[in-house]
């Protein structure tokens, strides 16, 4: 029987390709995406996507959304006793692992590795060193559709925060920026691809700056019409 595995979904195209391979490889069963959201925006933090599209996310992907409110601000002593409790809560629904859409920052996985020790749950990297330029290619080429929503400045223009993650965009990137933002200089909100039943129907809103970053507005199409 294969073991009950929850993704940690980001809102992005990493966590999103994850779920599609999850889903061609059939190890696991996939029983839900994980998500932290900022309790004082009620957003998923740097990717700043709204819960509004996380759950149509999760819908077209048919699969449960849990939530995990974490402070603002939020502290890693925190942050590491809040999700040991939801390792807890999830064992006991007979989840025995975690999927993460990490591609090669071997700091990032120890660290994941070391908070799921002693907690009976695998870790699990589907992506993991997989070439980023080929990968990134790869998403494009099989229907991923995302849109960049925080852009790191000291890394890229802040005007890449809302453009679309297709190969102008990886044309365009400045040399040392890693085609799937890797190393924190962009992140992306997805809005359709082989993991959905259906295309998400989004807008792009303001473009801000905040704590050094600059970040784009993802809205459902349909909310925007009915104001």
């Amino acid at each position: 029987m294969a073991k009950k595995l929850l993704l940690s979904w980001s809102s992005g195209k990493d966590s999103a390709w994850s779920l599609h391979l999850l889903r061609q490889k059939g190890d696991y069963e996939i029983a839900g995406l994980l998500t932290t959201l900022n309790s004082a925006f009620d957003r998923v933090a740097m990717h700043s996507t709204r819960r509004a599209v996380l759950e149509v996310q999760a819908e077209a992907a048919g699969l449960p959304l849990i939530t995990v409110p974490l402070p603002c601000p939020c502290s890693n002593a925190d942050y590491e006793e809040i999700m040991l409790g939801v390792c807890a809560r999830v064992i006991a629904q007979g989840v025995q692992a975690v999927a993460f859409g990490d591609l090669f920052l071997e700091d990032i996985r120890a660290y994941r590795e070391k908070q799921l020790q002693g907690t009976e749950l695998e870790p699990v990297f589907p992506l993991w060193q997989l070439p980023t330029d080929e990968l990134a290619r790869e998403m494009i080429r099989g229907g991923l559709k995302a849109k960049l929503v925080c852009v790191d400045p000291k890394k890229l223009a802040p005007d890449f925060a809302g453009r679309e993650f297709d190969e102008q965009l990886l044309a365009d990137l400045p040399a040392g920026v890693d085609p799937c933002g890797e190393n924190g200089e962009f992140h992306t909100c997805v809005y359709a691809g082989p993991m959905f039943d259906r295309e998400i129907s989004v807008v792009t809103g303001e473009r801000v700056e905040r704590d050094g970053f600059w970040f784009c507005d993802i809205m459902l199409a349909e909310a925007t019409s009915a104001k």
